[in-house]
């Protein structure tokens, strides 16, 4: 009977699904890309009407 979810390999440890490892690879890619200008001139606009 096959079950749903990780599969184990012959060294015993579980092996991701595919799908799990591409959503990885997307993440760590959207993690990866710089920060947008306009986003970084937000954040310090935040950031001074904090602290007064």
């Amino acid at each position: 009977m096959k079950t749903m979810g990780a599969t184990r390999r012959g060294d015993g440890k579980a092996k991701s699904p595919e799908w799990a490892t591409g959503l990885r690879r997307l993440y760590d890619s959207v993690v990866d890309e710089p920060l947008p200008d306009s986003f970084a001139k937000l954040l310090d606009q935040l950031d001074d009407n904090s602290d007064g």
